[in-house]
């Protein structure tokens, strides 16, 4: 009795021994059972239907798709006869017969697997080409299964090309990789290749919840779509997932829950992941480094964390662009689902963007720290100052908006400036345009400030603003007492201001506004404007030029937006068929050529040149004659010609 009860005790459970892992008793045993591969099989149907098999496959796709299932499903249907011995290939392989069975036990003779990343040399493919010459056994094909084939080197692959190129009729080669990348292309062009595309949430979770029912374990929906979710795609690394969520649950009463299969697989909740979302949106680090560490405590790896908050970046992405789209939210609840449509609606897609950069930069740093957790309080960090900053709309609004004040227009170059002409201020007073005037030559200083009178002309014709006014009452004041008091001038160029920030100014001529942009450092138009258009009429508010072929296209809006910037009137700048003047460059160029013949006439430089033997006049400094041909202020061009 004690040695019956003793033997009882010490005998392991009698079950133990057939237990089989989920992912090898539930192997697809025919193409129906294969899910997610419709066109791989709707292919092979027809192929076999039409005797148009081809002689080498090759599957490729993610780890745990069903790569080598799928090359030993096609074995079976290939070499099946049947139930009575006597049938063809078919899409569906009986499972009776003695090569179904065989197949299905590994232990065919004439259907050889091999492992490509541990018989990766030559010698190992000339065992398979020799074989190759000599006829099956008792099936119908000898077929070789060359799993991993990636992994053979270069002379195996070179040593399998020709016997690969034209096989004996009774050979069929089927390779399986995941890296189709390394494959030579003289490999790959010989065969007919198939793409195993992997599952997505809802079909692996629907397999999932269907192989659980049979297993007789109770989990939870939200916990299978967990699980589908960590598998990415992968049915043996779900069912291997499911295996030890139902080893964990044991004998426990009811449905295993969601948050024991995050906690089993050290992954965060998805509604922690988005409180977390949220605090580094707001900007605010201390929660946000508070949550992470919660969700640390509770079992969350840190890289796992980063990773959620990077599919959350892609799923308030796709939600701001398709607000109706929810794949990417898979697996989160309802209440999950609605805040993540309110952050979307919130944040810019500037700063989703800008979030998924540095989340994809800071998992390589969590991942390679030697303290994780540190990695990832110090990427909150940054996250969370970076959603404080301006995006560049922002900027551009900002710097818009200076640009639009008035004391934004005021000239930013220290050099000196023609004084510009009476009523040449930020607004125009109705009344007769001013009289035409010899336009300066740029190098012309401005009068002294010290000479400039202590009147505000430009003020009074401006109207009766209070900050001009203030301006010229406050440089009335710091005028010396015994100084004489100068009368107002009638008519004239308005004087440079003596004291206070200049105003914005109107240019009197088309030289006064070639030099504006000179002043303004636009020297890129300025080059333009000066050497390569041909001025036809001025007014005031109008100009009308012909550019020369040289000239940009969007010179004319450029110049007028440039204008209005700094005026704060509306300008147009139009282009014009008629010949105009020549450009101010060709002006300057003749007036300096007058200057230089009325030079060589001169008796003293006459008599220089006669002195020094050799000696010649090169330039001439100085004042110089006025060109003629500018446009008025007010009309046409007129004709050009020497000065008098």
């Amino acid at each position: 009795m004690a040695d019956s009860s003793e033997s009882a005790e010490t005998a392991p459970p009698q079950d133990s021994a057939e237990y089989r892992v989920l992912a090898r008793k539930y192997r697809p045993a025919t193409f129906d059972e294969l899910i997610g591969q419709d066109v791989l099989v709707r292919t092979l149907t027809n192929a076999i239907r039409l005797n148009r098999v081809h002689h080498a496959f090759i599957l490729t796709g993610v780890r745990g798709i069903g790569k080598t299932t799928t090359a030993r499903l096609i074995a079976r249907a290939l070499n099946c006869v049947g139930p009575d011995g006597a049938g063809g290939p078919t899409i569906e392989p009986c499972g009776a017969c003695v090569h179904c069975v065989a197949i299905a036990e590994d232990r065919d003779v004439d259907v050889l697997e091999m492992d490509a990343a541990s018989n990766t040399g030559v010698d190992d493919v000339r065992e398979i080409i020799d074989s190759a010459r000599y006829r099956p056994n008792a099936a119908r094909f000898k077929i070789y299964i060359v799993d991993e084939v990636h992994m053979l080197s270069r002379n195996a692959f070179n040593a399998l090309l020709k016997t690969l190129e034209e096989p004996p009729e009774h050979v069929k080669f089927i390779f399986a990789t995941t890296e189709t990348r390394k494959v030579p292309v003289t490999i790959l062009s010989r065969c007919q290749r198939f793409d195993l595309r992997r599952l997505d949430e809802a079909e692996l979770a629907a397999h999932l919840a269907d192989i659980a029912g049979r297993e007789g374990a109770e989990v939870s929906e939200d916990a299978i779509a967990v699980l589908a979710r960590a598998a990415d795609g992968s049915v043996r690394d779900g069912l291997s997932l499911l295996d030890r969520v139902i080893a964990q649950a044991g004998a426990d009463a009811g449905p295993v829950p969601a948050d024991r299969v995050r906690a089993l697989l050290g992954m965060a909740d998805r509604s922690q992941s988005l409180d977390l979302f949220e605090r580094i949106a707001a900007g605010d680090a201390p929660g946000a480094i508070d949550r992470a560490g919660g969700m640390y405590r509770d079992g969350a790896a840190p890289l796992l964390v980063v990773q959620d908050l990077l599919d959350i970046a892609h799923w308030l992405t796709r939600l701001k662009l398709t607000p109706d789209a929810r794949a990417s939210g898979a697996g989160a609840s309802a209440t999950d689902a609605q805040r993540a449509a309110g952050l979307a609606g919130r944040l810019q897609m500037g700063a989703l963007s800008r979030a998924w950069q540095m989340l994809l930069k800071g998992a390589g740093e969590v991942q390679s720290a030697p303290q994780p957790m540190t990695a990832l309080e110090m990427l909150i960090v940054r996250l969370c100052y970076a959603a404080e900053l301006p995006t560049p709309a922002d900027l551009i609004e900002r710097l818009d908006g200076a640009a639009r004040r008035p004391d934004a227009a005021a000239p930013t170059g220290n050099g000196p400036r023609p004084a510009p002409a009476a009523g040449a201020v930020a607004e125009r007073t109705p009344g007769p345009p001013p009289e035409p005037q010899e336009p300066p030559m740029p190098s012309h200083p401005p009068p002294p400030a010290s000479r400039a009178p202590s009147g505000a002309p430009a003020a009074r014709a401006a109207g009766d603003g209070p900050a001009l006014g203030a301006a010229a009452q406050s440089a009335a004041e710091t005028a010396p007492a015994d100084e004489p008091a100068v009368p107002e001038p009638v008519s004239g160029p308005e004087p440079a201001p003596a004291a206070g920030p200049p105003a914005a100014v109107s240019p009197a001529d088309f030289r006064a506004l070639v030099d504006l942009f000179r002043d303004r450092k636009e020297m890129v138009l300025y080059a333009q404007l000066y050497g390569s258009v041909h001025p036809v009429s001025f007014a005031a508010g109008r100009v009308e030029i012909r550019p020369a072929p040289g000239a940009g296209r969007d010179l004319p809006g450029r110049v007028a937006a440039l204008l209005q910037a700094w005026t704060g009137e509306r300008w147009i700048v139009a282009v014009s068929d008629e010949a105009g003047a020549p450009t101010l460059k060709e002006q300057d160029e003749a007036a300096q050529q007058r200057s230089m013949q009325q030079a060589a006439q001169d008796p003293l430089v006459r008599a220089v040149l006669d002195r020094f033997e050799g000696s010649e006049l090169t330039k001439v400094t100085g004042p110089a004659p006025a060109p003629d041909s500018a446009p008025d202020s007010g009309g046409r061009a007129g004709p050009g010609g020497d000065a008098a």
